[in-house]
Order: structure tokens, then C-alpha cells, then sequence
């Protein structure tokens, strides 16, 4: 596989692998971001990994783009794509149609029951493919076929926070109210993102999420506990 570099601004060039969106082409984004953070060459200051890509960010007073890009080529021919898998996380969701608007019109497009989308959803492992839109927002695949939809074409200006939406192959949870053009079809009561936690951000690229169905009464309870402060999300975490 070809791999590309492309500028990103004065400061920052992007290292591509690829045109496609697979946990193969994922894997070795990862690797470089992994080989990076552990040995950092001078005047790096950060890395931002995505789908098929990972950005490089550095100081220009403490070193240029050849110097740099230098510096990466090296690593990459040293990074290995056979990472361990990251944490497995089983976020809390709860399928009620008041808490997922869009569960009962997916089931209709689909031909399906809004039981049986909330059953297939629940039913896999996604892969956090890479954090972005905003701090917390994971994009996760891979969505069953069965569950597949485009986004929707008129985006809502307001998408409750905890809100877990699906579009294309993807699946997310919303971390804030913000806006949004994904299909809602229930919502988590934990924060994925948090301000008053050490490490804000729940998810990170390369973990992977199951979604354990609860009932209304069970989101009551973890969101009362949520809200004061006396659930500690690090319970969801099983490996």
C-alpha cells in the first residue's frame, strides 16, 4: 500500500494510507500513532489519528516539515500494524422510542420492527475507528448491512446529549446537545465526555463498544446516579 504525505497547514502534514476505510488501513494508522507517541522525534507536538489518515502536528521553532517527515518515514518503517486491541467498553443504551425519535422510521425504511433494529444493533462489537466533530464523538463500526441508512436530509439543530445514532455503517453516541444529521434510535445515560473527569474523553481510537440494552427503569437509575456524581464509568470498561 502506497502511503502519501499531504501538507495540513504550515505546521502539520498528513500521512495517508490509503483510499479505503477498513480496520486493516485503520491498524496501520495506528501503529505509526503508537510508534509516535512512544518515541516522539523533536518538535513533535501531537498526533491526530483517523480513519485512513494521521495528522502530524509540530513546533516550527523546534523543527520543519523534511526534518519531520523524516522522522515519521523512519518510524513507519518501524511500526508494526499487529497492535493489541484496545479496551472493550459496554456502554448502557436504552431503546425507547421517546429517547430514540428515529427508531420507529428506520424499522418502517427497513422493513423491519423497531425490536428487531434495537436487537441487531446491540448484537455487535464496534470498533472506534477515530474521535472527531467533537471532543467524545466516536465514529464506530462497523454496522451490520441490515441496519444501513444514509444520513438523514435534514440534519437536527438540537440532538440530546447521550443520544446513539446511526448513519451509513457507523454508529455514534452524541457526548453533548449539539447538532446532528444521524439517525437517533435510543440514548446512554453515561457521559462520554466529561469536564470534571481526569481524562474528560471516555472513548479513544482503537477501543471497541458493545451496547448492553436496558430497560426505562435501569436509564432512570444510572442517569439519577450519573447526574450525582456517583457512577464511575470505569465500571463499563471489561478489558
Amino acid at each position: 500500500m502506497d502511503v502519501r504525505f499531504t501538507s495540513a497547514g504550515d505546521t502539520a502534514f498528513n500521512v495517508e494510507f490509503g483510499e479505503t476505510v477498513d480496520r486493516a488501513t485503520n491498524a496501520r494508522v495506528m501503529a505509526l500513532h503508537a510508534r509516535l507517541k512512544a518515541a516522539p522525534p523533536p518538535g513533535l507536538v501531537e498526533t491526530v489519528p483517523t480513519f485512513r489518515s494521521l495528522l502530524v502536528v509540530y513546533d516550527p521553532l523546534a523543527s520543519g516539515r523534511r526534518d519531520m517527515q523524516a522522522a515519521v518515514e523512519t518510524a513507519l518503517a518501524a511500526a508494526t500494524a499487529a497492535m493489541a486491541p484496545g479496551r472493550l467498553w459496554r456502554l448502557p443504551v436504552c431503546y425507547a422510542p421517546d429517547l430514540g425519535p428515529d427508531l420507529v422510521e428506520v424499522a418502517d425504511a427497513l422493513g423491519l420492527t423497531a425490536e428487531r433494529v434495537a436487537a441487531l444493533h446491540g448484537s455487535s462489537e464496534y470498533f472506534v475507528y477515530m474521535l472527531g466533530f467533537m471532543p467524545g464523538f466516536g465514529y464506530m463500526g462497523d454496522l451490520v448491512p441490515e441496519l444501513e441508512r444514509p444520513r438523514r436530509s435534514e440534519p437536527r439543530l438540537r440532538v440530546p446529549a447521550g443520544s446513539v445514532a446511526i448513519a451509513g455503517r457507523l454508529t455514534t453516541v452524541y457526548p453533548w446537545e449539539s447538532p446532528g444529521g444521524w439517525h437517533l434510535i435510543g440514548r446512554c445515560p453515561v457521559l462520554l465526555y466529561d469536564a470534571g473527569r481526569p481524562d474528560p474523553i471516555l472513548l479513544a481510537a482503537g477501543d471497541r463498544v458493545r451496547f448492553d440494552p436496558v430497560d426505562r427503569a435501569g436509564f432512570d437509575t444510572i442517569a439519577a446516579a450519573v447526574d450525582s456524581g456517583q457512577f464511575d464509568p470505569g465500571r463499563l470498561r471489561t478489558a
